[in-house]
C-alpha cells in the first residue's frame, strides 16, 4: 500500500515538473503572439507548441513508457478535451474583464489538475499498453 501511495506521488511530482515546462512554453508564446495576432489564435499556437513537448516528457518522464501509437491517440485525445475547455475558460474569464495577458493563469490552475487525471488514465489504463 506505501509503495504504491510513493508511486502516485511520485508521479504527481514528476506531472507538475512537466506540467510547469510545458506551461512556461505556452505561456511564453501566448505572451509573445498575443500582442500581434488574435488571442484565440495565440493561445492555439502555444497549445500545439507545449503539447509536443508535453507528450516526450509525459511519456518518458512522467510515466516511464514508451511513446506509442495508442498513447499518442490517448494522449490527443485527453487534450483536445482539455484545449476546448482551456479555450472556454479564457474566453470566460477574459469576457468577465480579466486581462488577456493574466486571463491564462486560472484557466491553467482549473484545468491542469483535471488534466492529470486525463493522462493519467491514458497511461495507466489497459487500453493504451
Amino acid at each position: 500500500m506505501i509503495r504504491k501511495s510513493h508511486k502516485t506521488l511520485g508521479e504527481i511530482v514528476r506531472f507538475a515538473l512537466t506540467g510547469v515546462i510545458a506551461t512556461a512554453i505556452h505561456y511564453s508564446i501566448y505572451w509573445g503572439l498575443r500582442q500581434w495576432i488574435d488571442f484565440n489564435i495565440a493561445y492555439t499556437v502555444g497549445y500545439i507548441i507545449s503539447f509536443v513537448c508535453n507528450f516526450v516528457l509525459t511519456s518518458v518522464f512522467t510515466f516511464k513508457k514508451k511513446a506509442n501509437i495508442r498513447r499518442g491517440i490517448g494522449f490527443g485525445g485527453a487534450h483536445l478535451f482539455n484545449y476546448l475547455f482551456q479555450m472556454a475558460l479564457l474566453n470566460i474569464f477574459i469576457h468577465f474583464g480579466i486581462d488577456q495577458s493574466l486571463a491564462p493563469i486560472p484557466v491553467y490552475a482549473i484545468a491542469i489538475p483535471i488534466n492529470f487525471l486525463l493522462i493519467r488514465f491514458v497511461f495507466k489504463t489497459k487500453l493504451c499498453k
